[in-house]
């Protein structure tokens, strides 16, 4: 048995689609459990739909058709001869968001986030696994909101990882019983409520990752659109190079500090048991990738580079002038725990605490707020935070020469910067 995850990119289109199609079935010996992402750039859609639905502006509603014209759009292609079942089936899972959409919100922001967004995982599983059957590909699709229990921490939900394993190792077997191949949702799981969760931003590759650890599988590969993980972004850095192998300690760090190739959550369930990890080119399914695992060492050993962008730097102190000692550093921490807020790089002097955050306008203006009841806030707004991980003086040299350098912290492996990228508003 393998678990697979392919993400939006490997499916954007028909032509993606059939693409994975040939992929799978290269595979015609194995159990495969294949765990999906939506089509394209479908959640950046549903996150409009949702923006515009909570906070009444614009219409949610021709913003969701389009997102449906697209979906009909690929079936009518996949399907020319049509297929009844999954259109009404796939109509009703627009349906479902068009309910939500027509009453007004009674919950937070990240409940409705979680029962809209949800929708676009569910409905590219749906069509995937119905065209695998076309090509005579056995294949189930599994509503992964049976399997992965979660609490109702919406928008980053925590997996009941007891609850969970057991529904797990008691499902997937039935379901192999009937067919070769099981096609699942990444990014969503469900509380004991029944109410439709999401795992955080990038989340399928969790998904997996919980799978393969609960199925006690031996591998589990992720398929992207570059050869493997990659030193950094080809993006920004042109002369990117493919990191043949990784070890499970550089891979939780390179994703942690914000590398989008492998989601930060991905590595510690594989790690726990010894699973393999291997990510692949669905472009090049032949490329060798690169090989994640336990006692690997990382090769080549050279720096990798990462940029994350639209960052925010607090910098907060005691109304007295009282030091920032454990008790107002519990306090703070609370506040971020509260509004779910990750600290990307943190720095303490005796009289102020600095964090470097995403700036989510979700989640930071009802923290600053919040903040601001109790300690004198100052920020940075429209900031980059790079990372090296194995750094050079020189590289980083290169990467600082004639920039901005707000925040600068090293440690032994890595070194993180804060720098502007423009001039930004200073609070």
């Amino acid at each position: 048995m393998k678990v697979f995850k392919f993400g939006g990119a490997s499916i954007k289109d028909v032509e993606s689609i059939k693409n994975l199609g040939n992929i799978l079935s290269s595979y015609p010996n194995d159990k495969l459990v294949v765990v999906i992402s939506a089509m394209g750039k479908t959640t950046n859609e549903l996150e409009s739909v949702v923006a515009a639905y909570y906070n009444k502006a614009g219409s949610a509603f021709d913003l969701l058709q389009k997102i449906k014209d697209f979906h009909f759009s690929v079936m009518n292609d996949l399907f020319p001869d049509g297929n009844d079942k999954l259109y009404d089936d796939v109509n009703n899972f627009f349906v479902e968001i068009e309910w939500i959409l027509e009453e007004d919100p009674v919950r937070g922001f990240g409940f409705a986030y979680d029962q809209i967004v949800s929708s676009g995982e569910l409905i590219s599983t749906r069509i995937i696994s119905e065209y695998l059957n076309s090509l005579n590909l056995k294949s189930s699709w599994l509503d992964v909101r049976g399997c992965i229990r979660t609490n109702n921490s919406y928008r980053e939900a925590g997996v009941e990882w007891e609850v969970t394993q057991e529904l797990i190792k008691n499902q997937i077997p039935e379901y192999f019983k009937e067919s070769d191949i099981i096609v699942t949702q990444g990014f969503i799981g469900c509380t004991s409520e029944n109410y439709t969760t999401t795992l955080g931003r990038e989340g399928s590759d969790y998904s997996s990752s919980i799978f393969a650890h609960c199925l006690d599988v031996k591998q589990m590969t992720i398929w992207k659109d570059v050869p493997g993980v990659l030193n950094a972004d080809p993006k920004h850095f042109p002369d990117a190079q493919k990191l043949d192998m990784i070890s499970y300690v550089d891979a939780i760090e390179l994703a942690y500090f914000g590398a989008s190739v492998i989601h930060p959550k991905t590595i510690k369930p594989l790690e726990n048991k010894d699973i393999t990890l291997i990510v692949k080119s669905f472009i090049n399914p032949e490329g060798t990738g690169t090989l994640v695992g336990t006692d690997v060492l990382t090769k080549p050993l050279i720096p990798s580079f990462i940029i994350k962008f639209n960052q925010e730097l607090l910098s907060i102190s005691a109304k007295d002038f009282s030091f920032i000692a454990e008790d107002n550093l519990s306090s703070i921490f609370g506040y971020f725990a509260k509004y779910g807020v990750k600290i990307n790089m943190m720095q303490n002097s005796a009289i102020s605490f600095s964090a470097c955050i995403d700036n989510d306008p979700f989640k930071v203006p009802d923290l600053l707020q919040d903040l601001k009841m109790n300690y004198k806030v100052l920020y940075n707004e429209n900031l980059l935070l790079y990372t090296i991980r194995h750094y050079y003086p020189s590289t980083i040299e290169m990467l600082t020469e004639g920039k901005e350098v707000l925040v600068e912290q090293r440690s032994r492996h890595t070194a993180q910067f804060v720098i502007r990228s423009q001039e930004p508003t200073d609070k």
